[in-house]
């Protein structure tokens, strides 16, 4: 499941049906074996934590697209099963970037260019004091940095990006900046930096250069400078398989299988300097070793009333990239899509309240059937919301009427203690049972379900905040600003005329360069309070005063 779950108060709405004591069929003992046998291989130490891109997000990829060949399942993807898609790792600095002063070329470690510079040459023999138009300028941090050692407000970077402004107004070529007084050792390259490019390139020199070459003001320096930096991706992978029975209709089962890795992109709750595997077997082997049961079930049923696409997402832990991706690149058409289901984090069914969570049930009319039509072995809350922090979001976004199933939170979400001994697979098999009873009754049917909207969660925050401008914010989105996926109904951004694609740019003083930027803003406002937003259309930028 994505980083910052947020589930709010649920309506308790089913009686528990004990069925425990039930004993099970020969049948029910083999799909529960094979569960076992798909969690202990997914949640294991050989595949280190399925971090997507990484090689154990292929060996677990391998792993799924062998099972659904295995049981007849046909390949849907771009490329058999799977489906690659791109994962923005932020920007890196080239090997050709490189400050030569007065013929010494500076070591790596001893400079950098900061990564909203251009990449440039510049050839200049600069003086230091004069400042000239058309030449490389100079700036010591020593006084701006000892006047606010105390002011916890004050921001380097965004006092540099100003100071940038500035010197570009007066003809600098280029800006180089350091500290002669102490090592700075706060400022650093930020390879997730998506802030606006500067027109010119800006490099930070460690305080030994700056005091070797720049302590005589009355000097003429000769400077070779070249900004090379790129944006840096790797690859994640869907693995898609389908069921084709010749129907108008199709029905999406979808469960992520990526995990944490080793907590690379910080998104573990254990601040350790260690190394740790993040098996994640309820996050997810859980779903996913019931979507490659679900794929043999529907298969061998011959429920022929629609066809079944299963959707292994990758990238969900890091925003829901692998979801979003494919519904933008659908290997289908999205307009045959009936409805989706979501399995993440089904593993964990309690023996003492035995309750799971069933999202999305606001989505249809047609999931009305559900609380009154079914008898269960365990208790059922339900939560109207179409969007959350699982990948049913991205199908929602599309007007696709979704069911989300989840047992819930515990100690070990997030953490390396989430391993496969852990998973109560006999909880996970009666999950799938309600699934498929719930696919069979709309089999029976034959027709699509009607979409509804609900109403928009937030996906999560570290920082705490008493407002929402009332977006779904996009978290696949590499650019500066914050670009809204979803806009809410009678909420401000709505109010401000804001649609899905604007990208916010500013909320009230505070320039929005990244999603941290938008939430540290909203944190500055409470209910009642007035403002304004700034949000990008194509190239066009509004200015829009809104109350929270």
């Amino acid at each position: 499941m994505v980083k910052h779950p947020a589930f709010l108060t649920l309506l308790l709405i089913f009686f528990c049906v004990g069925a425990s004591s039930q004993k099970l069929k020969k049948a029910d003992q083999a799909i529960i074996g094979k569960l076992t046998q798909h969690v202990h291989y997914l949640a294991d130490d050989k595949l280190e934590g399925r971090r997507s891109g990484s090689p154990g997000e292929k060996l677990a990829a391998e792993y799924i697209s062998n099972q659904f060949k295995t049981y007849g399942i046909l390949p849907k993807g771009t490329n058999g099963y799977l489906q690659a898609f791109p994962i923005y790792e932020g920007k890196q600095i080239n090997k050709a970037t490189q400050l030569i002063i007065n013929g010494n070329e500076i070591k790596e470690g001893e400079f950098f260019p900061f990564p909203f510079s251009p990449n440039s040459t510049i050839e200049a023999m600069p003086a230091i004091a004069l400042q000239e138009s058309g030449m490389p300028w100079f700036t010591d941090l020593k006084e701006v940095l000892e006047a606010n050692q105390n002011n916890p407000h004050f921001d380097i970077l965004e006092h540099i990006r100003t100071h940038v402004k500035q010197v570009e107004e007066k003809g600098a070529t280029a800006l180089l900046v350091y500290n002669t007084s102490r090592k700075s050792d706060h400022i650093s390259f930020d390879a997730k930096d998506v802030s606006v490019k500067t027109s010119i390139p800006v490099v930070f020199v460690t305080h030994h250069v700056a005091n070797r070459y720049f302590n005589d003001e009355s000097a003429t320096l000769d400077i070779k400078l070249v900004t090379d930096i790129v944006e840096k991706y790797r690859q994640g992978h869907n693995v898609i398989g389908y069921i084709d029975n010749g129907a108008v209709g199709t029905v999406v089962l979808g469960a992520h299988y990526d995990h944490l890795g080793f907590g690379e992109d910080g998104n573990s709750l254990v601040r350790v300097n260690e190394k740790l595997i993040h098996n994640g077997a309820d996050d997810n082997a859980s779903g996913t070793s019931a979507l490659i049961e679900l794929s043999k079930i529907l298969k061998d049923k011959k429920y022929k009333g629609s066809n079944y696409l299963f959707i292994a997402f990758s990238g969900e832990e890091l925003g829901l990239f692998g979801s979003k991706y494919f519904v933008e690149n659908p290997t289908i058409d999205l307009s045959q899509i009936h409805y989706m289901i979501n399995m993440d984090m089904i593993g964990r069914l309690s023996d003492s309240n035995k309750v799971i969570t069933l999202g999305g049930v606001g989505t249809s009319p047609s999931w009305s059937f559900i609380p009154a039509e079914n008898k269960l072995p365990f208790t059922v809350k339900i939560d109207s919301s179409g969007s959350g922090p699982s990948d049913h979001t991205s199908f929602y976004r599309k007007d696709i009427p979704v069911l989300f199933f989840f047992t819930g939170l515990h100690s070990d979400y997030h953490k390396p203690t989430d391993d496969a001994e852990k998973v109560n697979v006999i909880g996970s098999y009666q999950i799938m049972t309600f699934i498929t009873d719930i696919i069979n009754r709309l089999n029976k049917e034959n027709q699509k379900p009607v979409f509804t909207k609900t109403r928009e969660r937030q996906m999560g925050t570290s920082v705490r905040f008493t407002v929402s401008l009332g977006i779904m914010p996009d978290y696949t989105f590499n650019g500066p600003g914050v670009r809204a996926d979803g806009v809410t109904d009678d909420r401000p951004a709505q109010q401000a005329g804001m649609v899905a694609g604007d990208i916010i740019v500013q909320l009230g003083e505070m320039p929005v360069h990244s999603m941290e930027d938008y939430m540290q803003a909203l944190a500055k406002f409470k209910k009642g309070d007035h403002t304004i937003v700034k949000y990008k259309r194509g190239e066009a930028v509004t200015e829009s005063k809104i109350q929270f």
